[in-house]
């Protein structure tokens, strides 16, 4: 996690620095709606490889934007949620939605 003095000074890069690549935001999108584990990813992200999906869970991760919970189990099961702060992100994501909907629609 960045201190907030390595964060940068516009909040628009701020924000984009945390979530501004693809596989982040569409991991944040399949938590709005659920707890998810690590192969509902794979199944519901296409194209993302395993090794950047851990790659991406664990800066979201180190963000606090995400919180990953490990269950004593055999085989091992983790799950992924959103932090109350990753919560936050949901109306930056509607947003986005909304307008990837308008711009099919009119262009």
């Amino acid at each position: 996690m960045l201190t907030k003095e390595e964060l940068p000074e516009c909040p628009v890069a701020t924000t984009v620095q945390l979530i501004g690549n693809k596989w982040k935001i569409l991991i944040i999108r399949n938590l709005l709606g659920k707890k998810q584990r690590f192969t509902d990813f794979v199944k519901t992200i296409p194209g993302i490889s395993k090794k950047v999906l851990t790659d991406n869970l664990r800066a979201l991760e180190e963000d606090g934007l995400i919180e990953r919970e490990v269950f004593a189990e055999v085989p091992p099961r983790v799950e992924y949620s959103l932090t109350p702060l990753g919560k936050t992100l949901e109306p930056i994501l509607t947003a986005m939605r909304e307008w990837g909907d308008y711009y099919k629609q009119n262009a």
